[in-house]
C-alpha cells in the first residue's frame, strides 16, 4: 500500500488555549487511529506545522478536517505526495512545543518532494528533516 503525506503551517485562532490544543490533538489521535494516520504537530502557541502520513484515503480524509478545522486560520500547504515510509510512525498524533525560530526553521525549508536527506555538513535540511530533529527527544 502506497504511503502518503501531507504537511501545512497555519496561524492559531486569537484566544486559542493550551486546552484546546489538547482537545483537538486527542480528538485527531482517535480519527488517526481509525484512519491508518500517524503524524505530529508542532506548535509555539501562535502557530501550527503539522506533518501527517498514511494510507491516501486516510490522509485525504484528515486534510478536510484539517481545512475545516475553525481553530486555525491561513492555512499554507506545505507539501503533498506519496513518500517511501512512515516518518512519524511513534503516534496517531503528537503535540510537541517549539519556540517561534524553531518552527519558523522548518515551516520555511525546502518542502519539495516530501524530500528527506541524510545528515550532512554541506547539505541544508529539509523541512522533514527539521521536523524529525525536532521530535527525537520525544521519541521513546
Amino acid at each position: 500500500m502506497a504511503l502518503h503525506a501531507f504537511a501545512y503551517y497555519s496561524q492559531a485562532v486569537p484566544g486559542l488555549s493550551a486546552d484546546n490544543v489538547y482537545d483537538m490533538v486527542r480528538e485527531a489521535a482517535a480519527h488517526n487511529r481509525i484512519a491508518g494516520v500517524t503524524g505530529v504537530l508542532l506548535s509555539d502557541t501562535q502557530r501550527f506545522l503539522q506533518y501527517i502520513e498514511g494510507p491516501e484515503d486516510g490522509v485525504a480524509l484528515t486534510v478536510q478536517r484539517i481545512l475545516g478545522s475553525k481553530l486555525h486560520t491561513e492555512i499554507v500547504e506545505l507539501a503533498r505526495g506519496q513518500v517511501g515510509t512512515r516518518r512519524f510512525p511513534y503516534w496517531s498524533m503528537r503535540w510537541i512545543p517549539v519556540d517561534e525560530s524553531e518552527l519558523e526553521a522548518a515551516a520555511f525549508s525546502e518542502w519539495g518532494g516530501l524530500a528527506h536527506r541524510e545528515n550532512s555538513p554541506t547539505r541544508i535540511p529539509t523541512g522533514v528533516d527539521r521536523i524529525q530533529t525536532l521530535v527525537q527527544p520525544y521519541v521513546n
